[in-house]
């Protein structure tokens, strides 16, 4: 945990002094970044780290979205939490209602119900809600989708279970509302269903954001990840709550 740490300081030491020169790279994109963290002491240390990013290009009809979120914890210098998820997602607007999209995910988590996973699939969306201060869009597709378990055990040993890949064709159906209660303070809850035969992951992520000043703002939010069939040995559903600074790009 100290060796990351001390990576992540020297990694935002060396973006602070890069951001003139990557700024170009960036033209077009809105969106925000967040650091989220916790730490506690005394009969037992805790320390929690959370990175975010979520960046939207919008190009005439097209739109770009891509997601990242890392998450690692640690009880007593002991790791108990490590989760990277990407995701990038291509719409194509039809209307001002409808559009069709392509989306990619990937996920690696050292303590979750699966291991590594991934899903690439297509489908399309609805905008149900578009007149501020109420947005809200429902999604369906279709798509390919693998899940690996971790091996349990060490080889050669009596007891060893070795790791198994399932990939199958899936469903997934999302949803994203956003509210504003006034122009510094909004509310968010967005979900998605991703199922095939052999497990249906669900998950559900709520929250505030209220700006604090400039581009920072505060957001403290629930999320609660739900697989119906796990592995024997994992709990099928996992929270993570979260309180963060959030940097806007506009």
């Amino acid at each position: 945990m100290k060796t990351f740490m001390k990576t992540m300081t020297a990694v935002c030491v060396a973006a602070a002094f890069a951001v003139p020169a990557q700024a170009q790279i960036l033209d077009g994109w809105s969106g925000d970044a967040s650091l989220s963290g916790s730490t506690t002491s005394g009969n037992t240390e805790t320390t929690d780290v959370g990175l975010g990013l979520a960046l939207t290009k919008t190009d005439g009809i097209y739109r770009n979205k891509f997601d990242a979120n890392y998450d690692l914890g640690s009880v007593s210098g002991t790791d108990t939490k490590n989760r990277l998820f990407l995701g990038y997602q291509l719409d194509r607007d039809f209307n001002d209602r409808t559009y069709a999209f392509g989306n990619v995910s990937y996920f690696k988590d050292d303590f979750g119900a699966f291991e590594t996973g991934y899903y690439a699939g297509a489908g399309l969306g609805y905008k149900v809600l578009v007149t501020e201060p109420t947005l809200w869009n429902v999604e369906a597709g279709l798509g390919y989708r693998s899940q690996e378990t971790r091996s349990v055990g060490t080889f050669g040993t009596p007891g060893f279970i070795g790791s198994v890949e399932e990939g199958e064709i899936a469903a997934r159906f999302g949803s994203e509302f956003d509210y504003a209660f006034n122009d510094a303070v909004s509310f968010y809850n967005d979900s998605e269903i991703l199922t095939s035969s052999s497990d249906t992951y669900i998950w559900n992520d709520a929250g505030i954001s209220a700006q604090l000043a400039g581009n920072l703002s505060a957001k403290f939010g629930v999320r609660v990840d739900h697989h119906t069939d796990v592995p024997v040995g994992r709990e099928k559903t996992d929270t993570i709550t979260r309180g963060a600074i959030v940097y806007t790009l506009k």
